[in-house]
């Protein structure tokens, strides 16, 4: 699988990305792309994780503020798009708003 492959599928389900990290690891020649979405894709996915976790705690005391766990969640599906589209296309450009706090996080990803 070569890097471009490797960072797609690290965008898709928390499967592929566990797919898309035992293939990145088991590569000889480490590709700062796949590296690079590896780290966007995991960190887009911790927060889906935390607006969905934070909906289902704080949505049925505060109705009201459903809407904005629906917005969060709509934001971070443009996102995923986004980080799909900018693996498709080779480049390493972080995700508006938030890729910059992924870019030197999740150490483990060498």
């Amino acid at each position: 699988m070569d890097k471009k492959m490797i960072s797609i599928i690290s965008y898709i389900t928390i499967i592929g990305w566990i797919i898309a990290f035992i293939v990145y690891g088991n590569n000889p020649e480490k590709s700062s792309l796949a590296k690079f979405h590896l780290k966007q894709s995991l960190g887009l996915a911790i927060l889906g994780i935390l607006n969905a976790v934070a909906s289902v705690i704080v949505t049925p005391m505060v109705p009201s503020i459903g809407i904005v766990f629906t917005i969060i969640s709509f934001a971070i599906f443009v996102f995923w798009i986004l980080g799909i589209i900018n693996a498709s296309k080779e480049e390493e450009k972080p995700l508006p708003l938030i890729g910059s706090m992924f870019v030197d996080k999740f150490d483990f990803i060498k």
